[in-house]
């Protein structure tokens, strides 16, 4: 018990060291110059065979939507999106066919508390520290989601999500009439926020067990899967399984399947990431990754990195469009 007091404390003062570091003042004049060559548009390509695969990250997802807004101005559609956290929320927008949504509402209102910070964190009933009903509601100067296509155009998407119950993920499909509740839950942080229900039984962040659902794609029978990245080829995390799983026990006694699978979740990943490479170089995969380590806080705030990340992804997703173009007609 004194162990978790400490942890809770811990996890306080950082989440408010956090806050008051990356509060930063911009002026609108500086934040439409940031984003004055980010689009916003909409597009209506036919979609094309294939499945793909979208790592969370927290902000390290502005790099991901840079590569996706570059996509989708070159026609490169996939009939199936299968998104994680992050990659869950840009999944919304890339299956909308909405160029330039989430890229705008992670720079434009990165430092509005309804959307980020500790007031969204203490008006939350889930204990969020990112505003889900701020982010999908109608913004000034921002279309709304577009809900019709989202459930109506044609294309496949799912979110994933873990199951407390039973420490396992499980994949939720657009068919659904509480889908955006799905995504809430897929990008819901363990540790700090309060459990999503769906269908009466606790979610969180789908990470927890499915970081990278490459192989759910894989079983699933897509044969062209696209996986990208928001870490570099050759990141990998320090193993802390110990650690993690003495605050994971206490925090989640009444799940200790989930306890031990979020434990997990790092030695998990870097396995993952060896599996991944070992397929792309197969083909059995195709991977776009960051061409130079990503180094911003989870709730960075500097708009000139997360604008220097978006442009990174457009730039490594346009200089792959010749191999990517290959790979899916081989």
């Amino acid at each position: 018990m004194f162990i978790l007091v400490l942890h809770i404390q811990e996890v306080i003062l950082k989440s408010r060291l956090i806050f008051k570091e990356l509060v930063m003042k911009f002026t609108e004049k500086e934040i439409c110059e940031i984003l004055k060559d980010i689009p916003l548009k909409k597009v209506y390509d036919e979609p094309i065979d294939g499945a793909i695969v979208l790592e969370g990250g927290a902000f390290r997802g502005v790099y991901q939507e840079g590569v996706l807004d570059c996509l989708m101005q070159h026609g490169i559609n996939f009939k199936t999106t299968i998104g994680v956290s992050a990659g869950a929320l840009n999944g919304v927008t890339y299956t909308t066919g909405q160029v330039g949504r989430n890229a705008h509402i992670n720079i434009r209102y990165r430092h509005d508390g309804r959307y980020v910070g500790i007031n969204a964190f203490l008006k939350s009933r889930l204990r969020s520290v990112i505003g889900f009903d701020f982010a999908f509601g109608d913004l000034p100067n921002l279309p709304p989601i577009d809900v019709d296509a989202l459930k109506n155009n044609g294309r496949k998407f799912y979110v994933v999500a873990t199951n407390l119950e039973t420490g396992k993920a499980e994949y939720f499909d657009n068919s659904r009439d509480d889908f955006l509740n799905c995504v809430r839950a897929s990008a819901t942080l363990p540790f700090i926020s309060r459990p999503v229900l769906i269908d009466g039984k606790p979610y969180l962040d789908g990470g927890c067990d499915d970081r990278i659902p490459y192989w759910w794609a894989k079983k699933e029978g897509y044969d062209k899967v696209i996986v990208i990245r928001t870490r570099d080829r050759d990141f990998r995390i320090k193993d802390n399984f110990e650690k993690r799983y003495k605050i994971a026990k206490r925090l989640y006694s009444n799940y200790p399947d989930f306890a031990i699978k979020l434990a997990r979740t790092d030695v998990d990943y870097d396995a993952l990431c060896d599996e991944i490479e070992i397929e792309e170089k197969k083909g059995n995969v195709f991977v776009i990754y960051p061409s130079e380590p990503i180094n911003v806080k989870m709730l960075e705030g500097d708009l000139n990195k997360l604008k220097s990340m978006y442009v990174l992804g457009y730039n490594d997703a346009l200089n792959s469009l010749d191999r990517l173009k290959e790979y899916l007609n081989n």
